[in-house]
């Protein structure tokens, strides 16, 4: 049913949903993580909110872009082959993974997280379709 529901959004629209989505959910994680790491630096007050609100920025952006990246190279590979399947997800998160890490420059850290995020977004894809059949049953 979500198949259906999603065939007529833009990729777009999709990549926009997930980005907003995903970026709320990694600045959280900064809003938490973010008083813990700014104590082991030495951080207090305006400093550490400083740090805080920074790293709430930072980390929400970061996953924001992968996330957008993800969504609009699954979703554009969707609709270019027609089907919904794992290959989808894998090349959608190996490229997401190497936009990552394409910042380091190095090609084995590249290939490393390329590779990682392709086998998450695949068993990830994969959860998702085993629990979509057995709501269905």
């Amino acid at each position: 049913m979500e198949e259906e529901l999603l065939a007529g959004v833009p990729c777009s629209s999709r990549a926009v949903e997930s980005v907003i989505r995903v970026s709320t959910a990694g600045g959280l994680y900064g809003f938490c993580a973010g008083p813990s790491n700014a104590r082991k630096l030495g951080l207090s007050g305006v400093s550490q909110a400083s740090y805080v609100a920074k790293s709430i920025g930072r980390i929400g952006f970061q996953c924001g872009i992968v996330s957008g990246i993800f969504t609009v190279t699954n979703c554009g590979l969707q609709r270019y082959r027609g089907k919904s399947d794992w290959v989808n997800a894998l090349v959608g998160g190996a490229v997401a993974g190497a936009a990552v890490a394409i910042r380091t420059r190095n090609w084995s850290h590249i290939v490393t997280t390329a590779g990682l995020v392709s086998i998450f977004s695949v068993l990830a894809n994969s959860t998702r379709t085993d629990l979509k059949q057995e709501h269905q049953h």
